[in-house]
This record gives C-alpha cells, structure tokens and sequence, in this order.
C-alpha cells in the first residue's frame, strides 16, 4: 500500500467517524422512510397513488375526444399548413385521416364524452376528471414512458413512485412502499418505470406476481424454518452493520432493510394474496373469475388491498395499446380486459371510503394521430394509427381530484391543444400537491445538483383541484 492510498483511507474513515452520527442518520432515515415518518410539506388531500399505466399510447380519438368533423377528411390527407411541422414515428404526414369508427355517448351530470369500448367507465364517470389536453415532448415510448415516470428523456432518474416514496415514506411494515403488478406484454420503457435512478434502492418500485410468491423465492426453502430464517438474516444484518460503519455505502443501509422486509413479507403476503374473505360479489364486480378480465381484475382488486394495508405507491402496467395496425381489433381486446376491472375499483374504492384519500391515475405516455397508419395496404380494416404526443387523453379521479368534468380541449381534428394544456410534469406537479408534496421542494442532491421529478418546469393545474 503506497502512502497515497493510506491516507485516502484514512481520511475516509477519519470523516466517518467524526461525522456527528452521518452513519447512523443514513439508516435512521430508511427506517423512517420505510415507517412512514416522513412529512407532507402540507396537508394533503390523498394518502396513496394507483397509477394505471395503459403503456403504448391508447387512442384519445376512439375512446375519449370525439371529433365528428374527421368524417370530412376520411380517406384524404391534411392540408400541409397543418402538418408541415409534425414529427411523426413512423408514417409521413401526408397519410390519409381515419375517422373513428366508434360510437360515442356522454356519462355523467358533466356529460362526459366515452367511446362504446368504455360502458363500465361510463358508471362512474362522475368520480373522474378527463384531461383532453396532455402532451409530451417524446413521440417514442420509452423516452415517452422516461419522460411520463421520471420528468426527462434521459435514463437513470428516480420514477414518480421513488419519489412519492422517498417524500413520504410508507405506512406499510410488512409490505414495500411501492409495488408494481404487471399485466400483458412486458412495457418497453421497463424497469426504468419504476426504478429509484440515484435515489437509494429501498425507494425503487418491488414487483409482484399475481399468484403463488409474490416475488420468487419468497417462501424459504423445504426444511428451513422460520426461526433458522431469522437467525441467518441475524447474522447476515450484523455482517451488513459492519461493513456499512466501514464504508457509510447508503446502499448497504438498503440491503439490510430490504432483507427485513422479506423476512416480514413472508407472514403479510400470502394474506394479501387471499381473496377467499372477499365477497363472490366483489369478485364479479372486478371480474376475476372469467376471461378476459381475470389478470387484469385480480391486479386491480389488489392494489384495493395494498392501499387497504398502507402501501404508498401502486403502479398497474397493461401493455401494448400501440396500435399501428388493426387498430379496431386491438382496442375492442384490451378495453374488454380492462374496462370493467378499472371501473370496480372506483366503485370499490368509495364504498370502502378509501376513493376520497387514492388518487387514481389512468394514461399512456401518449395518443394516437388522427391519421391512418396502414402497414397492410391491401386489407384497409387493418389500419391502425401513429404516435401523437402533441395532444392526447388521461384521466384521474379520488385524492384531490375535482370530480365529474373535462380539462382542455383540443381542435376539430383532435390535431393541436386549443384551451388549458397540461405538460407531463404540468401533471406530475399535480399528482404531488394532491399527496401534499411542493414540486419544487422535493429535491435530492446528486453530484453537486439538486433534482427534481419535474427538472426546471411544471406548474400545479388548479382546475383539477376539489
């Protein structure tokens, strides 16, 4: 060992151990965080998230903005004074306009306008707000689903759920803070969804299996018994604690917290997993024992008994909604899994008086073009349509949410944003108020630089507000 590396060893540890307790904060605070210690910068209207994230850009034109004027230009390109400066994935903007094919109807006293795909939505229309007027800077899914999750086009950010997380901690002991279940096709934007980008890993999203352990390997090995368990994870922590007053590696302080976790998980999940004291009524409800909505019925009922059991953060992936080609087949498959299932859980939500404290989110990362996107040229009912960022739907009922009413509006075409537009991290802003975080104050410092979900922009959309 030269002298030069003697000294920034001991410098290192010369820092830790005069650090006025540094080390024992670290752990300190992910206890805290995992026990839910953390304070709202102000009162807050929601407790809990569930966010619905139907990956792949579902098409605001056929199921939530009726444009009865692209009936006009059915079959016909735009006028290039409208689409000379659009950006497009994959087809050019000359391609021909598709015109919905689907029936609309208004729901509800604001007379909210859904698509004959969405009748279950219908029934509850009164308990959402429908956001026309979204758009995004990313037209490709995962810098869209990057930009949706994290605030910024770049990997290796901390997602909307690490961050309500490390705000607010999790009322939960025995299960994380943020679970994600999982439902179709995997998302392209993948972990990065759900990831704690440079926030320690006990604020990353967990995800769970539907059936069996929740997370493989859960259950301990035939012959292992619960009191061998504990004595290993005794001597494995005691290990841990060495070497993170050694080194004060924040993600040594995580290790140890997600081993206990497990250790509890083992006891709280298979009751979490246990729908035999739900009510056959309840399960007809959320459909969870038929075809096609059982997956998707079975994750949404438990993300009910998450919040029910004090998790912070609930992520639902369904994908693909990404319909380039057989746009009428695809969307009729998907809104018949999901439709109903999302619909019980508003529904269940309220009667349990737990809708007024989650907020619930429903949204892909963007729309679809007004445009055609025909990749069968010989077979016209295969059309599908393109990636559209520039104007798109989402919609958000419970926690903080102004019930029973439209955001925004876009033109004839469902083209451009006409009144009331709402950036991605205008929405992530929101989301935050609602569970009693200040954007601007949630911040973390990473390599000399205060972060934030929503980077330098973003304001909080009042509209949306109760």
């Amino acid at each position: 060992m030269n002298e030069q590396t003697f000294r920034q060893i001991q410098t290192r540890r010369r820092f830790f151990r005069d650090a006025a307790g540094g080390i024992g904060t670290i752990a300190l605070a992910q206890v805290l965080a995992q026990e839910g210690r953390a304070a709202p910068h102000f009162p807050a209207k929601a407790k809990n998230i569930i966010f619905m994230f139907m990956e792949g850009g579902p098409s605001q034109l056929d199921l939530f903005d009726p444009k009865p004027e692209l009936e006009k230009w059915d079959g016909k390109p735009l006028p290039d004074s409208i689409t000379k400066n659009l950006q497009l994935a994959f087809i050019k903007p000359t391609a021909a306009v598709l015109a919905s094919r689907r029936q609309f109807r208004k729901y509800g006293q604001a007379g909210i306008d859904l698509s004959d795909c969405l009748p279950q939505l219908g029934s509850v229309a009164d308990e959402i707000t429908l956001v026309r007027s979204m758009h995004s800077p990313a037209f490709n899914h995962h810098p869209g689903q990057l930009m949706l999750f994290s605030g910024t086009l770049q990997v290796g950010r901390p997602s909307l759920g690490s961050w309500v997380l490390y705000g607010l901690g999790s009322e939960s002991q025995n299960l994380p803070g943020f679970v994600v279940l999982s439902a179709g096709a995997a998302t392209s934007g993948g972990e990065s969804n759900f990831s704690s980008g440079f926030l320690p890993s006990t604020y990353s999203g967990t995800p769970f299996r539907s059936s069996g352990d929740p997370i493989l390997y859960l259950s301990n090995p035939a012959g292992v018994s619960k009191e061998t368990q504990r004595a290993t994870l005794d001597a494995l922590r005691d290990l841990n604690q060495q070497h993170l007053e050694k080194t004060g590696d924040a993600e040594i302080a995580s290790r140890i917290n997600s081993y206990e976790l497990a250790f509890r998980m083992q006891m709280a999940a298979p009751e979490l997993l246990d729908f035999s004291k739900e009510t056959p009524a309840t399960l007809e409800m959320y459909g969870v024992d038929k075809f096609p909505t059982r997956t998707f019925a079975t994750n949404c009922l438990l993300a009910r008994r998450l919040v029910e059991r004090g998790v912070r953060c609930v992520m639902l992936t369904h994908a693909s909604w990404d319909d380039h080609t057989d746009l009428e087949k695809g969307l009729t498959k998907r809104c018949q899994m999901t439709d109903q299932p999302v619909a019980a859980l508003i529904k269940d939500l309220k009667q349990r008086g737990l809708l007024d404290e989650t907020l619930v989110v429903w949204g892909g990362e963007f729309g679809r073009t007004p445009m055609s996107e025909l990749r069968k040229p010989s077979d016209l009912s295969s059309a599908g349509r393109d990636h559209h960022p520039v104007a798109f739907s989402m919609w958000m009922a419970g926690g903080g949410i102004k019930a029973g009413q439209i955001v925004g509006k876009t033109d004839d075409l469902c083209f451009n944003i006409e009144e009331d537009p709402v950036h991605i991290h205008d929405l992530q802003a929101t989301l935050l108020y609602c569970l009693g975080l200040d954007h601007k104050r949630l911040t973390y410092n990473y390599m000399g630089r205060d972060f934030r979900l929503t980077d330098v922009e973003g304001n909080v959309v009042k509209k949306l507000l109760a």
